[in-house]
């Protein structure tokens, strides 16, 4: 039972800090907004798929880089932990390291998930069509993208000692794992052809399945003869993921001392 309560304790902080951040609150509104409005508009142009605007085909690619920016983001606690001792007492506190990753990576990725979800009111206000079943399949799948997202996040934070060495690598992580996954761009379908060097990096970028996912259950049959991988391979690759990063973060909390 103390290592659930360690659990819900860190979960608890996690959310509230976030909750407390109102200028953070704000901002989720702002940056979906300028890129389905303004890239949206201007890139939709070009954009020739029949059944599908641009619009529709980008905004399941800006859930997932709200949840990847945020989830990423979300590291910078453990370096402002470390920073202000918070972290040490926590890791001289009588439960397993493992209690520890999994309470602020539960707490991080529930902050996040809530941001993706604001990202489907901005959507919908901006009149995209989005139909209330889908957002429900869509829900465990944000659920999955974040747990491996924010765990890389966790996972980089415990080898940093300075919010500037973290915000350089989140950036050199964070950018290409959001151009390489399709987010903004069809990776398959009928005429489109890409370099074999992006399609093979695309293919091995965790991120990819993530939004060919929501893609799938989001555009519906209309996504079928763009889509990457069928919706099950994408959920297995994606919890494989999870599953992986999860281990390497719980290794890295492991080893701080």
């Amino acid at each position: 039972m103390s290592e659930i309560r360690g659990v819900y304790t860190l979960w608890l902080r996690e959310i509230k800090r976030f909750l407390r951040d109102r200028t953070r609150i704000i901002s989720m509104f702002i940056q979906p907004l300028l890129w389905l409005v303004i890239f949206g508009a201007g890139f939709g142009v070009r954009f020739a798929i029949p059944g599908l605007s641009y619009q529709n085909v980008i905004f399941p690619g800006i859930v997932a880089q709200t949840l990847l920016f945020t989830a990423m983001f979300m590291g910078i606690s453990v370096i402002w932990d470390k920073e202000f001792g918070f972290m040490k007492e926590i890791l001289v506190s009588p439960i397993s390291r493992f209690s520890i990753f999994m309470g602020k990576m539960l707490g991080d990725s529930t902050s996040a998930f809530i941001q993706g979800i604001i990202v489907f009111f901005v959507g919908i206000a901006l009149g995209i069509s989005i139909d209330p079943l889908a957002f429900l399949y869509a829900l465990p799948i944000m659920v999955l993208i974040t747990f491996g997202l924010v765990s890389i996040g966790l996972t980089i934070a415990s080898f940093m000692g300075s919010l500037e060495s973290f915000g350089a690598i989140q950036t050199f992580i964070n950018l290409p794992l959001f151009f390489l996954s399709g987010a903004l761009f069809p990776l398959k379908g009928p005429g489109i052809s890409l370099p074999s060097w992006l399609t093979t990096a695309a293919a091995w970028n965790p991120l990819t399945y993530g939004v060919d996912a929501l893609r799938n259950v989001v555009l519906g049959s209309a996504w079928t003869p763009l889509q990457v991988q069928p919706l099950w391979v994408d959920i297995g690759v994606i919890a494989l993921f999870d599953v992986i990063m999860m281990a390497v973060g719980t290794w890295a909390f492991s080893r701080m001392k």
